[in-house]
């Protein structure tokens, strides 16, 4: 770590952890892009923060993406955009605290932040139809403790559109099977009620009679809602390979098929079936509804996709378009 920036550096993870209450991967992910810049401008002889300006950080992206490409591989549009995304982060630190002038570089919308951010391809979220979720949500084996786990793991975080942490991250106060409830801390340490439906419901009564104990073993005092076979709380690596377990029993691609995959299922069904906007950005826990209003464009696309194939007159018009092409 460079020597004139550590009390800067070492103040903002303080600050990140304690005051912002970024989860510790965000905040370990932060803390890596930031110093990797203040490693850079030491080999470039800054020595004053606030001198970096966008021609600094122009180079900065440029040296990192010719070492990604010296080591076969190139650095991603979003791997920028999360680079640029930290330095700000710092440096609007450093502004608060008056270590550095203000100036709309570090704006997070001002019009000189946005001309150096890349333009991010936006992805459509994938999901499971219907029927592919219902073999899902079929496919652990019942017969077996980890079987009910499993079940009780996939039809919660469906039921309730929840963040793999989220679902990890359950303790046994957060579910209330008689209101049908369960309390969540999502990003930002926030805290919001979601729901769930009698099929969850009846598969964590299930799992907390005849499984949870089986699991816990002599760790009769463990929080943790989901166990793993030593009694502990299960790992979101471990949540990862039951995901992808189960879609392999169900016959469905593991490859296509990932944790955030439930939640984006969660979501468009709920959209298809009409909800409100409002209340599926309430129940995901997105604090802009521009976040979920990109779950309408996939509605919108399966909408077209649906008519194309089943109206007559669609069908005659997509010939013929075909006929001129």
């Amino acid at each position: 770590m460079p020597t004139p920036f550590l009390q800067e550096f070492q103040d903002y993870q303080r600050y990140i952890g304690a005051e912002r209450g970024l989860s510790p991967r965000t905040q370990e992910t932060y803390a890596y892009h930031v110093r990797a810049f203040l490693v850079f401008l030491e080999t470039q002889g800054v020595a004053d923060l606030a001198v970096v300006d966008r021609s600094v950080l122009r180079r900065h992206v440029a040296a990192v993406r010719q070492r990604s490409h010296d080591g076969r591989r190139e650095l991603s549009t979003a791997g920028v955009a999360l680079k640029l995304s930290a330095i700000r982060s710092f440096f609007r630190y450093l502004v608060r605290r008056g270590v550095v002038p203000g100036n709309g570089l570090w704006v997070k919308r001002s019009r000189e932040a946005k001309s150096l951010a890349p333009k991010l391809e936006q992805r459509l979220p994938s999901f499971l139809s219907a029927q592919d979720m219902a073999r899902l949500l079929d496919a652990p084996d019942l017969s077996t403790p980890y079987g009910l786990r499993d079940k009780a793991l996939l039809e919660l975080v469906y039921a309730s559109g929840l963040r793999v942490s989220e679902a990890v991250g359950l303790d046994l106060s957060a579910i209330n099977l008689g209101e049908r409830q369960v309390r969540v801390w999502g990003k930002g340490s926030k805290e919001r009620d979601v729901l769930m439906g009698g099929p969850a419901a009846h598969a964590l009564e299930r799992y907390l009679r005849d499984a949870r104990p089986l699991l816990a073993g002599a760790r009769l005092r463990v929080q943790a809602l989901f166990l793993n076979r030593y009694g502990k709380r299960l790992s979101q690596r471990s949540l990862q390979f039951i995901v992808k377990d189960c879609a392999a029993r169900a016959g469905l691609d593991p490859e296509r098929v990932h944790t955030h995959t439930l939640r984006h299922s969660f979501a468009t069904h709920l959209l298809d079936g009409g909800a409100d906007l409002r209340v599926v950005q309430e129940l995901l826990g997105h604090s802009s509804p521009s976040t979920t209003q990109l779950y309408t464009h996939i509605t919108q696309a399966q909408s077209r996709k649906v008519y194309l194939h089943a109206h007559p007159l669609a069908q005659v018009a997509a010939q013929e378009e075909e006929g001129t092409a």
